[in-house]
């Protein structure tokens, strides 16, 4: 990726995690370019650092407006050097309580949205042979939690893809980067999330208890967004950045108990599920 100022391209960057890294992005003199979904918050997100900070109106649901934007940032920038897939929300409840209008809503957001952004610049920087694109996921796209499967199939599918698609990038100096965050003190839990319309008493127990933790703490959640924006940057400077970059002591620990159960079950089970070739 190259040196000097930079053009970053941040999704959703009315608060939260995307706001945080916007402001680290242009306090360091590049170009935080901002995805907003009203015209009334572009004066706000500009006025962060007038001159680096810049705001564009656009929902990543609008694929046709996707694409026409990262053009018009292509014809004003030349390039862009970092995309970053932030802009997305959690829903919130059980499986048999979600209805497909739901479940897909979660799905366009949150993976077909960040699909867009991704096919809509990576040509140029397949062109250029540089670039890195940073995809907001979370310790929900590596563990499953009840009350959250949507979200989960949701954070799931980007990671598949990104997974994939580093691999697709790599010859052409592209890097891509999971960031893989906790819990983290922003609107996630709170204005960001939304409810399924239906909810079961059967599931009272098991995913509306957990629904009712994790809204119950929101505001005190231990990570710190400014601190997670400071590793961020430091990963896509990096010449050798991670694929995975989990984020805060709960969402490492959460990837280390979910390795050692998936570990303890393939042995427990190896010597059976092996045995399944053509006998020769």
């Amino acid at each position: 990726m190259k040196t000097g100022q930079q053009v970053w391209l941040i999704t959703g960057v009315s608060g939260g995690l995307g706001r945080a890294l916007a402001a680290a992005v242009a306090k360091e003199g590049h170009i935080a370019v901002g995805t907003l979904r009203k015209a009334e918050q572009v004066a706000e997100y500009e006025a962060i650092c007038p001159g680096f900070t810049r705001g564009i109106v656009l929902d990543v649901n609008q694929h046709d407006a996707v694409r026409q934007e990262v053009q018009k940032l292509l014809s004003a920038y030349g390039s862009v050097d970092v995309l970053v897939n932030n802009a997305g929300y959690g829903l919130f409840g059980a499986i048999e309580e979600t209805d497909m209008d739901e479940a897909r809503a979660q799905m366009e957001t949150n993976f077909f949205g960040a699909l867009a952004m991704c096919q809509a610049l990576i040509p140029t920087m397949r062109e250029r042979r540089s670039g890195c694109i940073i995809q907001i996921s979370s310790i929900a796209g590596f563990r499953g939690t009840n009350g959250l499967g949507i979200y989960n199939a949701s954070k799931f599918a980007l990671e598949g893809m990104s997974e994939a698609m580093a691999q697709e990038l790599q010859p052409f100096g592209i890097r891509v980067i999971l960031v893989e965050p906790g819990p983290f003190r922003t609107a996630w839990a709170g204005s960001s999330s939304v409810r399924t319309r239906r909810v079961m008493a059967e599931y009272q127990e098991t995913a509306g208890v957990r629904i009712a933790q994790i809204q119950g703490y929101n505001g005190q959640q231990p990570g710190d967004p400014d601190k997670a924006a400071r590793v961020i940057m430091e990963a896509a400077a990096s010449a050798n950045p991670p694929l995975h970059l989990p984020l805060g002591p709960l969402a490492i620990e959460g990837f280390r108990v979910k390795m050692k159960q998936l570990e303890a079950e393939i042995s427990s089970w190896e010597s059976r599920a092996a045995d399944t070739s053509y006998d020769h």
